[in-house]
């Protein structure tokens, strides 16, 4: 974890937002940042995206699941992470379900329509940022 005050970092976490992660190639080795929306229900973080195709992130965080969380809203910190892809269909489109409401603002009658091609098609991880040893 990066050397930011605590209480800061909390406070950034719980707001959910834009934010780079880095992820270690899983071919080449090297590391791998990108921009991508973090999203924070009730405690948990969690990144995912739109469905429809594969992604490198994803791909990445599955051959090795620790990655670097990177706060640039405001607070500016790097964050040693642990991604865990959420597999089952049911937590995947309870968590997705929330994330298009209280994430997006989407309108409940169109994540309705929407949900199945999320659940079957979208990335999903459930991020735990570990507290410092």
């Amino acid at each position: 974890m990066d050397s930011a005050p605590a209480d800061m970092i909390s406070h950034q976490l719980s707001r959910g937002g834009t934010i780079d992660i880095t992820t270690i190639g899983r071919r080449t080795g090297l590391p791998r940042r990108i921009e991508i929306w973090f999203h924070n229900l009730g405690g948990d973080l969690y990144i995912t995206g739109r469905p429809g195709f594969p992604r490198d992130w994803l791909a990445n965080l599955r051959s090795n699941p620790h990655f670097t969380f990177h706060l640039k809203r405001g607070l500016r910190a790097d964050l040693d992470a642990i991604a865990e892809e959420i597999t089952d269909p049911p937590t995947r489109e309870q968590v997705l379900r929330r994330i298009l409401i209280e994430s997006w603002n989407m309108p409940p009658p169109r994540v309705e329509g929407a949900i199945a091609k999320w659940v079957a098609s979208a990335p999903l991880v459930r991020v735990e940022v570990p507290a410092p040893s």
